[in-house]
């Protein structure tokens, strides 16, 4: 159901081959914890562009498995993810249907209404 294709501008996204319907849980991706004092050695490399903050005291840090460091930000997103840190996972779900060859697109400040510049933007 869920395909990677390039993105003009964004590089790679996650698409949908078929129809997603609002609130279903679009993929639910383990993620590999990286510990704070590593922080400023990933923030170096190219997987700046790609964790998440993570822990309460957002100082550490989490790659996504499966599709979930691939989902490309937007202001207008149709999904939401959802950290659940004591499981270590990230869980992906439709804020709106979502109808097929459509990207999928999450807020990176977390809250789909949040319009506060990324860092790409500022």
């Amino acid at each position: 159901m869920l395909y990677v294709k390039e993105v003009e501008n964004k590089g790679r996204g996650i698409f949908t081959s078929d129809h997603i319907s609002k609130g279903t849980v679009i993929e639910i991706c383990p993620v590999i914890v990286c510990p704070a004092q590593d922080r400023k050695l990933i923030d170096q490399s190219f997987l700046f562009n790609y964790y998440f903050l993570w822990e309460e005291d957002l100082q550490s840090t989490a790659i996504a498995l499966g599709y979930g460091s691939l989902y490309n930000h937007s202001y207008q997103p149709n999904a939401i993810y959802r950290t659940y840190y004591e499981d270590q996972i990230i869980e992906f779900i439709a804020l709106r249907d979502i109808l097929p060859h459509t990207e999928i697109t999450v807020n990176y400040n977390y809250d789909p209404d949040d319009q506060t510049p990324v860092w790409f933007d500022e």
